[in-house]
């Protein structure tokens, strides 16, 4: 008797994302990503200086008359918004008095970032050292973000798979009854290899195959050009019926 292979359903992965780099412009599109995972995997936060929210608990700066977020209640704002996700855009800095050296042109250039969700030019400022400018449409179901280095973004995408396995671990050993430690499914050096798709646009789709052994699979789908970030979702059974471009393949290890 030939057993037919089942094909995989959309609730047999663990997370998907969309992913489309815009190399020459320093930002990435993403679909997929929400705010905690973005502020938990992004690296040390410095402030927020909020652009468009609705956020009620932020400090405000007199010469830009924009609200910020100080570094120590990144936290709380965090939690402001895990149940309720909303329009928010904002850029990082590293000090408020530096705020207060911006020009008018560069808080004009800020106001239109929050407005139109584009930069007049690369938003990367010497006084603010901001690393990234984050721009998120909920109503799009989408998150652009700019890198000052795209290699951060990169590392992002790693962080957030490795969270996900180092959760369905943490899951697996007490049922095991004993702690284990994973390594990383993922390297920046593996994302690396996958930035000509990036370019192109992708869905990355984690998967745990339990038998015979325990493998992690990462599989890169390029996406039509007629698919945009917030169809992904609507599309997603016809878009992993697709063989994927690559598949990345990991054997689970284990330190005592």
């Amino acid at each position: 008797m030939i057993m037919v292979k089942k094909a995989r359903d959309a609730e047999d992965y663990i997370h998907h994302i969309y992913i489309h780099m815009n190399e020459t412009d320093q930002f990435v599109i993403f679909s997929g990503l929400t705010l905690e995972q973005f502020v938990l995997s992004a690296g040390p936060m410095q402030n927020l200086l909020l652009l468009k929210h609705q956020y009620e608990d932020g400090s405000f700066n007199m010469h830009t008359q924009l609200e910020f977020v100080p570094t120590d209640e990144i936290r709380s704002f965090l939690k402001e918004f895990v149940d309720s996700p909303t329009d928010l855009r904002f850029i990082d800095f590293a000090e408020e008095r530096k705020l207060n050296t911006l020009t008018p042109q560069e808080q004009a250039e800020l106001l239109y970032m929050g407005h139109k969700k584009e930069a007049i030019r690369p938003p990367f400022y010497y006084q603010l050292q901001n690393r990234f400018v984050y721009l998120a449409n909920e109503e799009e179901s989408m998150t652009k973000i700019y890198f000052r280095e795209l290699v951060d973004s990169e590392e992002l995408v790693v962080n957030v798979m490795n969270n996900y396995v180092k959760d369905k671990e943490k899951g697996s050993a007490f049922w095991r009854r004993k702690t284990k430690q994973s390594f990383p499914i993922m390297t920046v050096e593996d994302v690396k290899a996958l930035r000509p798709l990036l370019k192109e646009g992708v869905l990355i789709s984690l998967y745990k195959q339990e038998k015979p052994k325990s493998i992690y699979e990462v599989e890169v789908r390029l996406l039509p050009e007629n698919v945009f970030p917030d169809e992904v979702w609507d599309e997603l059974t016809s878009i992993l019926g697709e063989r994927p471009e690559e598949t990345i393949r990991f054997h689970l290890q284990s330190l005592a």
